[in-house]
C-alpha cells in the first residue's frame, strides 16, 4: 500500500505531530497542499487529509486543494485534525471534509482522527494558550492505532 499525508500545521506543529505519527505507521510521505500534486496523490492508494481548525473549519489552503481535484473514482481517504475545542453539532467540520473528498471520488474512512493541540488564537495566545501538553502522548499513541486500523 502507498500512502500519503497532506498536511497543514501553522501555529505551533501540534497537527504535524500528528501526521508524523501516522506515517510512521503508515510508511507514509508527508507533504504540504501547496507542494502535493495531482499525480502524487492519484499514486497512492490511501491519502490522509489533516490541519489544525481555525474558526471551525479546515485550513483553507487544505480546502482549496481538495476543491481543485476533478471528480473521478479514486482510492481510500482520511481525515485527521487537531483544535482547541471540541467539533460542535452547528459546524461538522469533520463531516464537511469528508463529503468533500467523497465528490472528488474518495472512498473516506467513516471515522476521523481528532485531538485536542494548543490553541493560541488571538485572545488565547494572550494567556499562553488552552490544552497545553496537547496532543499528549496518549493522544499520539491513539494516532498510532487509528493508523493501524486503517492500515
Amino acid at each position: 500500500m502507498t500512502a500519503l499525508i497532506i498536511c497543514t500545521s501553522k501555529s505551533n506543529g501540534s497537527t504535524m505531530r500528528v501526521a508524523d505519527e501516522l506515517a510512521s505507521v503508515l510508511g507514509a510521505r508527508v507533504v504540504s497542499p501547496e507542494t502535493v500534486t495531482d499525480s502524487d496523490i492519484e499514486r497512492a492508494d490511501l491519502v490522509g487529509w489533516g490541519s489544525g481548525i481555525y474558526w471551525m473549519s479546515f485550513a483553507p489552503e487544505l480546502v482549496a486543494r481538495v476543491e481543485a481535484l476533478s471528480e473521478r473514482d479514486r482510492g481510500r481517504a482520511f481525515v485527521f485534525a487537531t483544535s482547541g475545542m471540541p467539533e460542535t453539532p452547528l459546524r461538522r467540520y469533520t463531516a464537511n471534509m469528508r463529503a468533500l473528498l467523497a465528490s472528488r471520488g474518495f472512498s473516506v474512512a467513516d471515522d476521523v482522527f481528532h485531538c485536542r493541540g494548543l490553541d493560541t488564537m488571538g485572545p488565547l495566545g494572550w494567556i499562553g494558550g488552552v490544552n497545553k501538553g496537547h496532543p499528549s502522548e496518549t493522544d499520539l499513541a491513539a494516532a498510532r492505532e487509528y493508523a493501524r486500523r486503517l492500515a
